[in-house]
């Protein structure tokens, strides 16, 4: 038996996420369900993260454990029975001890905003309204490098046993005449933690909040004092680092 990795990307508009759920279609499902047709068998994958309904990612990673494999014949295999918005782009074969999850260093998400409507940007960015001080809300990505527990900007009840991340990198850049990205890399992420942060790093770019006040949320350990959750339309995981 040997282990493989898989790397994919989806659209999530269609899919309440990446982990199966009961009773809602889930981009996990549909891998395991195209992978133990093609190899005959029950094949389970683990992803390296879990995004969230309506979510995307350009770069997921997965792993499962099968026999010997031609890795590209099952590629081209893969993307004939795949939906069209997954679209798997590498097999590979890897050490038996490598994780998708666990092995992961760091993965990589970013964020979109535009500041005018636009009916080409809508289903992949966030329409805001008003002026946002995009300076400030750099300085105020620049703090969270400064922190490790993130409880404030994570879902309760989760099953993690512990919301200690590091942040390496962090700011927004304008990427268009009315579009802006937020990047965020860490070695871990919470449950809703970028789609918090940035609803966070908004009230700043609003005036609705200081750096020194982000500084009490993040210190406070308490969801209640975060900004709301972002759409999740406009989230992207882009890269995830062994």
């Amino acid at each position: 038996m040997s282990r493989y990795f898989i790397t994919f990307s989806y659209d999530g508009t269609a899919y309440h996420g990446w982990q199966i759920q009961p009773h809602s279609i889930s981009v996990q499902e549909e891998l395991q369900k195209a992978l133990s047709t093609l190899l005959r068998q029950s094949i389970e994958v683990v992803g390296a993260g879990r995004t969230d309904t309506g979510v995307h990612a350009r770069k997921m990673v997965a792993h499962f454990d099968f026999g010997q494999l031609d890795c590209d014949q099952l590629v081209y295999k893969l993307n004939k029975m795949l939906p069209k918005d997954i679209a798997v782009h590498k097999v590979e074969q890897v050490a038996d001890d490598m994780h998708a999850r666990f092995s992961a260093k760091s993965r990589t998400y970013h964020y979109f905003l535009h500041l005018s409507k636009d009916p080409f940007l809508r289903a992949y960015s966030w329409q805001m309204y008003g002026n946002l001080d995009f300076d400030l809300m750099n300085k105020a990505a620049m703090v969270l490098m400064e922190y490790r527990d993130f409880t404030s900007f994570s879902k309760v009840n989760t099953d993690t046993k512990t919301n200690d991340c590091t942040i390496t990198e962090a700011h927004w850049d304008r990427v268009g005449d009315n579009q802006w990205r937020f990047t965020i890399t860490a070695n871990r992420f919470l449950r809703n933690m970028v789609r918090a942060i940035v609803g966070t790093l908004v009230e700043v770019g609003r005036g609705r909040m200081t750096i020194e006040q982000l500084r009490h949320v993040i210190e406070a350990k308490d969801r209640c004092r975060a900004g709301d959750s972002v759409p999740g339309n406009a989230l992207f995981l882009v890269e995830v680092l062994y």
